[in-house]
C-alpha cells in the first residue's frame, strides 16, 4: 500500500498565546515538502515554543504517526486519530472515517490543551495529520487537500 502520512505537532504554553509569541506560532506551518524518494512512510515534524518552533523531522514506518490507514473496498480508509485521554477539550463524538480514492490526500487537524499534574500549568498541542494515498511528490502536501477534517476546539 502507497500512503505517506506526515503529522506535524505544534506544541506550546500560555506564554505564545498572545502578542509576538503567538504571531511566530501561528506562522509556523502545517504542512512541509517530503523528503525526496519517500515511499510509504510517516514523515513526523514536531515544533514547540522552547525551540522557537524551528521543526525537527525524522522519517518512521507506519503505522507509527497515531493514525490507522488501510485499504478497505478499493480505497484508503483513514480512521479518525488516536486522541489524548489527558487533553481538553473532551471530544465525546468524533468524525467518521475518511476514504481516498488513489492520488488523493486529506488533512486531518485537532488540538488539545493539557495541565501539568505538578503545577496545573497548560500547555497546548495541534497535531496536523496530511496523508496521501499514491506516489507522493516533494511538494505534495503544500496544496490544496482533496479532503479536510477539522476536530480543533476552543482551548480557553
Amino acid at each position: 500500500m502507497d500512503a505517506v502520512v506526515q503529522r506535524v505537532r505544534t506544541s506550546w504554553t500560555k506564554k505564545s498565546r498572545g502578542g509576538p509569541e503567538a504571531a511566530r506560532r501561528n506562522a509556523a506551518p502545517t504542512a512541509f515538502p517530503l523528503p525526496p524518494g519517500l515511499g510509504s512512510a510517516v514523515h513526523e515534524i514536531t515544533m514547540g515554543e522552547s525551540d522557537s518552533f524551528a521543526p525537527r523531522t525524522q522519517v518512521a514506518e507506519l503505522p507509527a504517526a497515531g493514525v490507522i490507514v488501510r485499504r478497505a473496498d478499493g480505497l484508503l480508509r483513514v480512521d479518525p486519530p488516536e486522541i489524548s485521554l489527558f487533553g481538553m477539550p473532551r471530544r465525546v463524538r468524533r468524525p467518521p472515517a475518511v476514504r481516498l480514492a488513489p492520488g488523493q490526500w486529506l488533512q486531518w487537524q485537532i488540538n488539545f490543551r493539557f495541565a501539568d499534574c505538578c503545577d496545573g500549568s497548560w500547555s497546548y498541542r495541534l497535531d496536523t495529520f496530511n496523508i496521501l494515498w499514491g506516489s507522493a511528490a516533494p511538494g505534495v502536501f503544500l496544496g490544496v487537500p482533496t479532503r479536510r477534517v477539522d476536530e480543533r476546539g476552543p482551548l480557553r
